[in-house]
């Protein structure tokens, strides 16, 4: 029976898995586990996004751009090294939406991308007692289909709301 709870857990964290993109940090671009999806990366490149380690948009970097960067740190470093201030993630492209925009105070039709933000919030004392983990509240961002930048605060996108079916 164990073997049989084992199994179903196994299977059950792979399809959640599945539901997430893949993100890598780049301090070391040979290291296990990325050394391969560098590789990916620069095969290809539209399948990946390299994104600077802080909040708020912009300066993602796409395609051509991501491919000279990958294979530029490579290059330089001889195969070692990294890029300290960026991570890897697969690309997110989930299908384009009709939405209305409102920005300036005027609504405009466009096709959108939205992405759901689910943030918690975990504590622990040293390595044994978790004190909180819980879920702590969501957002969803909204932008033009057309964009390759999503952050708010930058321009790029705008708050939106969750609307759920009954």
């Amino acid at each position: 029976m164990r073997e049989v709870v084992a199994a179903a857990a196994a299977a059950a964290a792979q399809l959640l898995r599945s539901f997430f993109a893949g993100l890598w940090p780049l301090d070391d671009l040979d290291a296990e586990g990325v050394k391969d999806v560098v590789d990916q990366a620069l095969q290809r490149p539209h399948d990946f996004v390299v994104k600077p380690q802080r909040e708020g948009g912009g300066n993602n970097l796409y395609d051509k751009e991501l491919y000279d960067m990958l294979y530029a740190a490579r290059r330089e470093n001889g195969g070692s090294g990294g890029l300290p201030a960026y991570i890897l993630m697969q690309r997110i492209l989930p299908p384009p939406a009709t939405g209305i925009l409102a920005r300036h105070g005027k609504p405009t039709v466009e096709s959108t991308l939205s992405e759901l933000g689910v943030y918690g919030t975990f504590v622990r004392r040293g390595n044994a007692e978790v004190m909180i983990n819980a879920m702590a509240g969501h957002l969803v961002r909204t932008k033009a289909a057309n964009s390759n930048e999503g952050g708010v605060a930058a321009g790029f996108a705008v708050l939106n709301s969750p609307y759920l079916y009954p």
